[in-house]
């Protein structure tokens, strides 16, 4: 049980990272910020090893610590420190106040839908289902609410850890072959979109999205 509260504990910091990642002013903050969020999600993967006497999440906490804590957090990091945007601010459409406040009715949806669950895999570990179902919607919300085409790299992100929150929860035997793809497949993605971002800076010299209208033909 005490393990089962370690996981749940754990889930809970994921929140308090993903709006770090979101409110950071700088892509480069955001970047560090993602690789704690992703050393934490690592400890809870390792959590779960343990309660769950799964030997195919140790594995898969070593892929997501080589690809989420250390290779993508310094693609991003190299890729978007130079990339500024000073007329753009923030690039947030809403106050930081009011992305607390609907992080937290998000999170409180997600918790009151997860109660409603009957799997009995589920049991016991309810509240880090909720974040993580949370996490998904936050980084949607990040998309969704954020100018700054960079910082919607990042929302994208959010989504990617908890979806893959998700699938340890539910899927902590899957195979091992499985849950590598799945740890990497985030270096794939934000290697293109990096690769997008820098050109659309250099092309139209500004990261507001709402740039992307003028390439309309």
């Amino acid at each position: 049980m005490v393990g089962f509260q370690l996981v749940n504990g754990l889930a809970g910091l994921l929140i308090v990272t993903s709006l770090l990642v979101i409110l950071a002013r700088r892509p480069g903050n955001s970047a560090r910020f993602y690789a704690l969020q992703s050393f934490v999600l690592v400890l809870i993967f390792l959590a779960l090893a343990e309660v769950s006497d799964s030997h195919e999440l140790y594995l898969w906490s070593a892929s997501a610590f080589v690809t989420k804590v250390v290779l993508v957090p310094i693609i991003m990091y190299r890729a978007f420190s130079k990339l500024d945007d000073p007329k753009l601010g923030s690039g947030a459409i809403m106050p930081p106040a009011l992305s607390v406040v609907l992080a937290a009715l998000v999170v409180i949806l997600c918790f009151w839908v997860v109660s409603g669950v009957a799997l009995p895999a589920a049991a016991a570990i309810k509240p880090a289902l909720a974040v993580s179902l949370a996490h998904f919607f936050l980084g949607l919300g990040c998309i969704v609410s954020q100018r700054n085409i960079l910082k919607q790299v990042f929302g994208y992100c959010l989504m990617e850890n908890g979806s893959h929150l998700t699938l340890a929860l539910l899927a902590a035997k899957a195979p091992e072959l499985v849950e590598v793809g799945i740890a990497t497949d985030a270096i794939f993605a934000v290697g293109i979109m990096a690769v997008l971002g820098t050109k659309i800076f250099l092309t139209l010299h500004t990261l507001d999205a709402r740039s992307l209208t003028t390439l309309k033909g």
